[in-house]
């Protein structure tokens, strides 16, 4: 018999989301193990490597189970990066429990999965996306490191069609972030750049895991 597919993955479980235009919502969140960029900003390092390996049977079990005591109808799938593993059999099997999945991907992978929202957070420093994801990309959101320009907004609105927002979201919500975030938003809007907006982590204002 062919031996099961398994998932290698950090931790399940049941909280608000944080972030992007979905923020507020009660989500079930699936951590995956594994990064291909492993940028030096992340605040989920401990995604990287380690994990525990479930076979999707297992997943979905503990996912229904939250839910008895947690009524959520999104489940988000993140990292590390999700699109690391194949998660394609994963996210038609959430479906078919009448789910909703979110993909949170730094662009630079392509599963043909069939998500409900994809928000894109490309990473610098070339802040590449795979182009078959651009058609069904939700929001993108971009950490606001020192190092973010003007520019790569500018090349990522080119590449998006205004109705996508473009969140600008202070890492780590450090001040020094969340004043050159402002900085990057008049700059934005001087530049005439639609739909660019400003972002947090609500996560780590409330508390929330």
């Amino acid at each position: 018999m062919p031996r099961p597919l398994t998932l290698r993955i950090t931790e399940i479980f049941a909280s608000i989301q944080g972030e992007g235009l979905r923020t507020g919502e009660p989500t079930i969140f699936i951590r995956l193990t594994g990064c291909n960029l492993c940028c030096r900003f992340c605040d989920t390092r401990y995604a990287w490597k380690g994990g525990q390996e479930y076979p999707i049977p297992r997943v979905l079990e503990k996912v229904q189970r939250l839910r008895h005591s947690y009524p959520a109808d999104w489940v988000c799938l993140t990292g590390g990066e999700p699109l690391h593993q194949e998660i394609d059999a994963l996210v038609r099997d959430l479906r078919r429990l009448r789910l909703r999945v979110q993909v949170e991907t730094n662009g630079t992978l392509f599963r043909p999965a069939r998500f409900n929202w994809i928000t894109l957070s490309p990473k610098p420093k070339d802040y590449f996306i795979r182009s078959e994801l651009i058609p069904d990309v939700k929001e993108i959101k971009l950490v606001v490191t020192k190092d973010l320009a003007l520019s790569t907004i500018q090349n990522l609105r080119k590449a998006f069609p205004g109705s996508i927002p473009i969140l600008l979201q202070p890492q780590s919500n450090w001040e020094a972030s969340f004043a050159h975030a402002r900085h990057l938003l008049r700059q934005s809007l001087n530049a005439g750049l639609k739909g660019v907006r400003l972002s947090f982590q609500m996560q780590k204002v409330f508390g929330f895991r």
